[in-house]
C-alpha cells in the first residue's frame, strides 16, 4: 500500500494580505471534517490548493470557500470514478463562490484558481483551473502535470514564432492574466488528469500558487534535489526560502504543498 507524507509552507511576499488558501485531507487542522470524511481515509490523501483575487476580503474568501467545499463535495460524492468525483468536487466549489456572490453583490469579481490532487494506491489524479502548478520531480528533474490557463503559455508560443523576443514575452504585462478561473461564471478551461498517474517510490509531487514562477525550473530542480531526503517539511520551507532569496520586490503570496511518495 502506498504511504504519502506531506508539508505545507506559505508566505505572504511583499503583498499586505495572504489570498491563498491549501488544506489537505488527512492533517490540515483548519479543515473540520463532516461524518461523510470518513469515506477518504483508506490510505488516500487529498490535497486543494487555490490562489484567490479579488482583493483583501474577496481573494482570501474565494480561495478558502473553494478549499473547504471541494474537499466536503469530494467526500459526499462517493458516486462513479475518481474523476467524475474531481469533476463534482469542482463545480460544487465553483457554485459555492456563485452562491456567496449572489449573497453579497460587493463581492463580486472574487474568485481563485484550484488544483485538487488525489494520492491513491492507483497514483495521481487531479483537477485544475488557472495557473497554479502541480509539479512532478522524479530523479532530479521536474514535469508540469497540469496546463497553465493563463496567457502565459500564448505568449511563449507568439515568441518561439518569432512574432515577438522571449525577453518581450516574459515582460509583458499580460502574462498572469488568466484564461479561466473559478469565479461562479461557466468555467472556460478545466484541466483533468485523464488516468492515475504512477508513483515511484521518492517521488515528490509539489501544488503551488504561481508565486513559486520566481523561481526558474532548474532552481526548483536543484532544491528539491538538496532537500529530498529529509522530508516535505524540509523541501516545502527550502522552496519558501528560495523564494525569499530573489528578493523581488513585487513577490506574490506563495503557498507550496509538497508530498512525498514512499511503499
Amino acid at each position: 500500500m502506498s504511504a504519502f507524507e506531506h508539508a505545507c509552507t506559505a508566505i505572504q511576499g511583499a503583498r499586505s494580505y495572504q489570498e491563498d488558501t491549501a488544506l489537505v485531507w488527512p492533517g490540515t487542522d483548519a479543515f473540520v471534517p463532516g461524518p461523510a470524511m470518513s469515506q477518504l481515509v483508506n490510505g488516500n490523501v487529498v490535497a486543494v490548493l487555490a490562489d484567490g483575487m479579488g482583493g483583501h476580503a474577496g481573494g482570501a474568501l474565494a480561495s478558502r470557500i473553494a478549499c473547504e467545499k471541494f474537499l466536503a463535495a469530494y467526500a459526499t460524492h462517493d458516486d462513479g470514478n475518481t474523476q467524475e468525483r474531481l469533476l463534482a468536487a469542482l463545480q460544487a466549489a465553483n457554485v459555492a463562490i456563485a452562491e456567496k456572490v449572489e449573497d453579497n453583490p460587493l463581492l463580486s469579481g472574487m474568485g481563485s484558481t484550484l488544483v485538487g490532487v488525489v494520492f491513491s494506491d492507483a497514483g495521481v489524479e487531479w483537477v485544475s483551473v488557472g495557473d497554479s502548478p502541480l509539479l512532478l520531480y522524479r530523479r532530479g528533474e521536474i514535469a508540469l502535470l497540469n496546463e497553465d490557463h493563463s496567457l502565459a503559455p500564448e505568449l511563449d508560443q507568439l515568441a518561439a514564432a518569432g512574432v515577438m523576443t522571449e525577453e518581450d514575452a516574459r515582460r509583458d504585462p499580460r502574462r498572469h492574466m488568466l484564461r479561466s478561473a473559478v469565479t461562479g461564471e461557466e468555467l472556460d478551461l478545466v484541466d483533468l488528469s485523464s488516468h492515475p498517474l504512477v508513483i515511484e517510490p521518492g517521488d515528490y509531487v509539489i501544488l503551488a500558487s504561481d508565486g513559486l514562477n520566481t523561481l526558474e525550473t532548474s532552481e526548483i530542480e536543484r532544491i528539491i534535489s538538496a532537500y529530498a531526503i529529509d522530508g516535505p517539511e524540509a523541501v516545502s520551507r527550502a522552496l519558501i526560502r528560495g523564494v525569499e532569496a530573489m528578493r523581488d520586490p513585487h513577490q506574490d503570496n506563495t503557498t507550496i504543498v509538497a508530498v512525498r511518495a514512499s511503499i
